[in-house]
């Protein structure tokens, strides 16, 4: 039975081949990753050599994660179908490929173009690469194994901003996307040499063209929105209908899936009570990490005045130490299962998210760079063995779907996460603002003691004294701006510490079962006769 060939992967004898084939994956991730984080700093640069305003700028960002998003959902469909070999050497290919042309682009539309061309393999590398992970590492060695995947998607945001500050000050900012392009080529040989065929489902022709249509639709509208969180104007029709099309596609979407026989996306493996509540706990955690990602690096190049080469270095640390927690949760994972693990995790971020809350402008750099130090540690803890015990539980034969159904949930929490950001920061910084400037009128002391010391200084330079008093209450009010959007940051900050206690709730639920190699319930240690019976309350569908 040929079959039983392509199973070979499972062999837990073949250890050096497990290993390799892991850091294939890992290259293959890593790249991904660092491509989104340095292309971010490029963006002022890229203004100006393309001649465009930000509005157009922002597609080169906009367009890859929404490509990104679209590709997602159909890869646990390719997999089974072409075999996870084939497409996560594909989706290399492609990659290296759409990260040559970018660095070729002559304008802002032909960047945006061959950006989309980029995130078509890089949206399928992700999910390929963990069900990958998942199918030929044995249950008591998972934990570890995507611990170390985990580094390549913690280190590579860190790595980004420092090494894109870098190749922009010193280098051609081309050079951004033509350093994959070694990498991507190096990958692909590997993954050609090292990596063996998966079981292959045979393709009956019946394909979700449905379900493909509305959830690249669903996906693709809300993800735009969503995107647009800084400067949505509600009395522009665009924005409104673009929710309405998400909704309306996502529910004909779900409908769809629950009753065709070979869905695009598995939804009845929500039906396996660990694996959906750690899609729950997945999307808390993400809120709580992009108070670090997303609000730290605004503090400190904003406020702070570092650039981003700097702001990469202060946080560089914080992601070393999320990185060398990774393996070391998984390991304790595979011994002792997710809570001991996750709810430490927690608690230090927690605690962590707490201290960045009272960040001021004169809080030592050392001391920032510690505290994200303690954030990372803690999240290295708790990030991957939430997500290693729901795929634990997921029967073996639907690997490729849940994993493209958990990084399609993970896109959209993470664009939600971003959103939810902004609008909090942005709203409370108004807010703020009102507040503090009511307070500066002619019959408050200490405002009109500063004002009148800020004028004589501008007086001294020889300004008329209308001009030195304008000036003083230009400067002021820039000072009062700063403050209130610091405080606004702050009270976003803060936000996260509540929310992770809900988290900490949500790993209490999950099932108390130790993830051991001797959990006979797993199909990858049971034979394969297991494949084709139903389990967790449904059938495998082929």
């Amino acid at each position: 039975m040929t079959e039983h060939h392509h199973q070979e992967p499972e062999g837990a004898g073949d250890a050096s081949y497990k290993w390799l084939a892991l850091f294939v994956v890992v290259i293959g991730t890593f790249m991904v990753m660092l491509d989104s984080s340095i292309v971010n700093i490029a963006i002022p640069k890229m203004m100006n050599v393309f001649n465009t305003d930000l509005d157009s700028i922002k597609w080169v960002l906009t367009g890859y994660t929404l490509a990104m998003g679209a590709v997602v959902p159909i890869t646990g469909f390719l997999s089974d179908t072409f075999g996870i070999k084939r497409l996560f050497i594909a989706a290399l290919g492609i990659f290296t490929i759409g990260s040559f042309l970018c660095g070729f682009s002559w304008s802002n539309n032909v960047m945006v173009v061959f950006r989309v061309i980029q995130a078509i393999g890089g949206g399928a590398i992700m999910p390929v690469g963990m069900s990958y992970i998942m199918m030929i590492f044995p249950v008591q060695e998972r934990g570890k194994a995507l611990g170390f995947w985990g580094i390549a998607s913690m280190a590579a945001p860190a790595i980004g901003p420092t090494l894109g500050g870098y190749i922009i000050q010193y280098m051609d900012w081309r050079f951004i996307f033509y350093v994959n392009v070694p990498i991507g080529i190096f990958g692909v040989i590997f993954a050609s040499i090292l990596l063996k065929d998966t079981p292959l489902i045979p393709y009956k022709g019946n394909f979700d063209y449905i379900g493909l249509v509305s959830v690249v639709v669903g996906i693709v509208s809300l993800l735009y929105v969503l995107g647009e969180a800084d400067n949505i104007d509600w009395g522009n029709i665009k924005f409104p209908l673009l929710i309405a099309l998400g909704i309306f596609g996502l529910l004909i979407f779900v409908v769809n899936e629950l009753t065709h026989p070979n869905p695009m996306l598995e939804l009845r493996v929500l039906k396996i009570y660990d694996f959906t509540l750690s899609q729950f706990i997945t999307a808390i955690t993400m809120l709580a990490l992009m108070g670090g990602v997303y609000v730290l690096p605004l503090f400190l190049q904003n406020l702070r005045g570092y650039t981003a080469m700097q702001t990469g270095l202060i946080l560089f640390p914080s992601a070393i130490a999320s990185g060398l927690m990774m393996p070391v949760s998984g390991a304790i994972f595979d011994k002792f299962g997710a809570k001991v693990v996750t709810l430490p995790g927690l608690l230090i971020v927690a605690f962590a998210s707490y201290q960045m809350s009272l960040f001021n402008m004169n809080t030592a750099v050392s001391y920032i760079t510690f505290i994200a130090m303690v954030r990372g540690f803690g999240l290295g803890l708790a990030m991957m063995p939430v997500n290693t015990a729901a795929m634990n539980a997921v029967p073996r034969p639907l690997y490729g779907r849940a994993t493209a159904l958990s990084t399609t949930i993970r896109s959209i929490t993470q664009a939600i996460a971003i959103t939810f950001m902004t609008t909090v920061i942005s709203g409370s910084s108004n807010v703020n603002y009102a507040r503090l400037s009511e307070q500066i009128t002619p019959f408050n002391r200490t405002a009109s003691s500063v004002i009148a010391m800020i004028k004589g200084v501008y007086m001294s330079y020889g300004l008329p004294q209308l001009d030195a008093m304008q000036n003083a209450y230009a400067t002021l009010g820039k000072v009062i701006y700063g403050q209130a959007y610091l405080d606004a940051m702050n009270h976003a900050v803060a936000l996260t510490v509540p929310i992770i206690f809900v988290a900490i709730f949500l790993v209490l639920l999950m099932s108390p079962k130790k993830a051991t190699g001797h959990d006979k319930k797993d199909p990858s240690q049971a034979g394969e006769k297991v494949d084709h019976e139903p389990e967790s309350g449904f059938a495998f569908m082929e």
